[in-house]
């Protein structure tokens, strides 16, 4: 707790006691505060400077700038100090005016900036913003349940579903691919995974045993995809759900050489008929996304459920 001598010493001064008064509900920075206090930058920062050396006042960089606030202290008597000062000093009232303009500046800052990438956003990088962290958000939405990812590949997506899922049974073809991800999931230490070798068109799956089946940009490797949604439809209870991420169907054939492709994707038309061919309802279909790259693969979502 600062010294009651120091702070007293201290807050004597009718200008520490309206920048204590200002920095008791916000942060600001010495820019801020000289336009709000209009004075100088050296009697700010000789002024913040006193104030930190009693421990009045702590600070935090911001990039290039800091921002000051006060000091948190249980039991220091500035607060009855500043409580009285409030009403006191003749400039508190216009001080806290001018930091609500202030403080609307900084905002319209903010504002002006989305503003100018509006229509932008997604196609433009944005610092902390990424598919991989809203999938962990909403995945925390989801309730625990038994998962098959089919196609699973090195087991990406399998770890990220094993974070909510009651028990993952990831299937894949390579056992090579098996291999890398059961090291993989050692290493993170997840034991509700459990890897598989199998084809998708003959799982290795129990019937009724899975809450819900994902194929992830997957179904276009197998030889005969509706073979592959109707052993889906096979391993999944009664209304289970199946969630199909694919190609939407695209002309670059050089993906059969590049990614060993079976298929050039899908239309919306032919996986609503596969589904329903397997006895699937509540079906909904959608594109949710276009690469900005060529040659512009776009992706389709599929969701229905096992009756």
């Amino acid at each position: 707790m600062p010294s009651i001598v120091k702070t007293l010493r201290v807050v004597a001064d009718p200008n520490r006691l309206r920048i204590l008064l200002l920095l008791r509900g916000e942060e600001l920075s010495v820019a801020e505060l000289q336009e709000i206090l209009t004075m100088g930058q050296s009697t700010i920062s000789t002024h913040l400077s006193q104030l930190k050396q009693a421990g009045l006042v702590d600070d935090r960089r911001t990039g290039k700038s800091s921002l000051y606030h006060l000091s948190p202290a249980d039991g220091s008597p500035l607060e009855d100090i500043l409580a009285q000062a409030k009403s006191e000093i003749p400039e508190a009232q216009s001080d806290q005016a001018a930091m609500r303009r202030v403080l609307r500046k900084r905002q319209d800052k903010m504002r002006s900036f989305f503003d100018s990438v509006a229509g932008r956003l997604g196609k433009d990088y944005v610092p902390g913003k990424s598919w991989k962290s809203v999938a962990e958000a909403l995945l925390r939405l989801m309730p625990p349940m038994i998962i098959a990812d089919l196609g699973a590949g090195e087991g990406a997506f399998a770890l990220l579903l094993a974070q909510r899922a009651k028990k993952v049974i990831a299937v894949d073809t390579s056992a090579k691919m098996i291999e890398v991800a059961r090291e993989q999931a050692l290493r993170h230490g997840l034991a509700n995974v459990e890897y598989r070798l199998g084809d998708m068109e003959e799982l290795p799956i129990d019937s009724t045993s899975v809450d819900l089946v994902f194929f992830s940009q997957s179904l276009h490797h197998a030889l005969h995809p509706d073979r592959a949604i109707s052993e889906a439809a096979r391993i999944l209870v009664p209304g289970g759900r199946i969630i199909i991420l694919d190609l939407v169907k695209h002309r670059f054939e050089e993906a059969r050489e590049l990614y060993a492709d079976e298929w050039p994707g899908f239309t919306e038309s032919e996986v609503e008929t596969m589904l329903e061919k397997a006895a699937f309802t509540e079906i909904q279909t959608s594109v949710v996304h276009k690469d900005v790259e060529p040659p512009h693969f776009q992706t389709l979502l599929a969701v229905a459920t096992n009756p």
